[in-house]
């Protein structure tokens, strides 16, 4: 009996998948909701906003899994007299060799822009511009960025001073909204057990499991993975609840200010086909689907004031349209 080439594909990468999985876990204790879905918006060449109090692995999780994938990886803390120029480059001018370029952190694979709220709006239009673009303009030169191309934005939740909210409209532009919590308690004992504050980041040998070509070329597959007609349907359903939500007798529609853009629905539907691949399947199940719907609507869906006085989180509501649109 003949193999399917797609699955045996497929599964090679669920298996590049799983060990550089492993990597990560030699330095990053836990937080696997938070590893899938970074090797899920990898999968999908998609930027990833990530919220979370400070000390919890945002820096660490992100540049352990650089390593593994053998990228280069750049970190820019954002604080508020953070210019354009500090992230994309500078054109500067020497007498024996004239005018040249240096380039900024942006020209990296892995970005992670570290509390991306304490820089105003046009530092941050500079980040965004170029994940939106693929490309900087530094002085009268454009320059593309390197594929793969990944920006992780983090966010602290628990601070509102000297901070700069991104518009709505901005962070519509990151694949997915990632909640990081606290570790469990036998995650902090292991925590302490193997704590990096004692050791160098390098004494862990993380080693790459696979190359920059591998990672496109994953990619470019994630784009094929079969999805059914009625599985198209059913995304375009989920999302059309959160503007509809009367339509579905959703409870907790009250709060809906705005629902998901068709932004929101093509997200849903590549996200659904890179967790194909991380379940080792060759095409979208409803399931798949249900598991990534958080990570795509959670910063889509706007509440009114009401929601917010209420205390209602756009996970409820996810979980409410979840329950009430049909399942194919």
């Amino acid at each position: 009996m003949a193999t399917d080439p797609a699955a045996g594909r497929i599964h090679e990468y669920y298996t590049h998948l799983a060990r550089i999985e492993k990597e990560i876990n030699r330095v990053v204790v836990g937080q696997k909701s938070i590893i899938q879905g970074l090797l899920r918006g990898l999968l999908c060449n998609g930027n990833i906003f990530v919220e979370g109090v400070p000390g919890t692995a945002k820096t660490l999780v992100i540049k352990a899994l650089a390593n593994a994938t053998g990228c280069k990886f750049s970190r820019i803390q954002f604080t508020v007299d953070l210019l354009p120029t500090d992230i994309v480059g500078i054109t500067t001018y020497d007498e024996r060799q004239g005018f040249s370029v240096v380039k900024g952190p942006i020209f990296a694979n892995f970005v992670i822009a570290d509390e991306i709220n304490r820089a105003p709006a046009k530092t941050q239009s500079a980040l965004l511009e170029a994940m939106q673009e693929r490309q900087v303009t530094i002085g009268r030169e454009t320059f593309q960025l390197e594929e793969p191309f990944f920006v992780m934005a983090t966010q602290n939740p628990i601070e509102t001073a000297g901070t700069y909210p991104l518009p709505e409209a901005q962070i519509d532009r990151f694949l997915f909204k990632l909640l990081i919590d606290y570790p469990t308690v036998e995650e902090e004992q292991e925590i302490l057990h193997q704590n990096v504050t004692l050791h160098k980041f390098e004494d862990y040998r993380i080693k790459p499991i696979i190359s920059k070509q591998k990672i496109i070329e994953m990619q470019q597959v994630v784009k094929n993975i079969y999805l059914k007609e009625n599985i198209r349907k059913y995304i375009v359903d989920i999302v059309n609840a959160t503007r509809n939500p009367d339509t579905y007798k959703i409870k907790l529609g009250k709060y809906i200010e705005w629902g998901g853009s068709p932004r929101a629905s093509i997200a849903l539907y590549i996200a659904s086909k890179a967790e194909a691949v991380l379940n080792d399947a060759t095409y979208v199940t409803p399931q798949f689907v249900k598991n990534v719907a958080g990570d795509v609507l959670r910063h889509r869906i706007l509440m009114n004031y009401e929601g917010q006085a209420e205390g209602i989180s756009t996970d409820d509501i996810i979980d409410e349209v979840l329950s009430k649109v049909p399942i194919p």
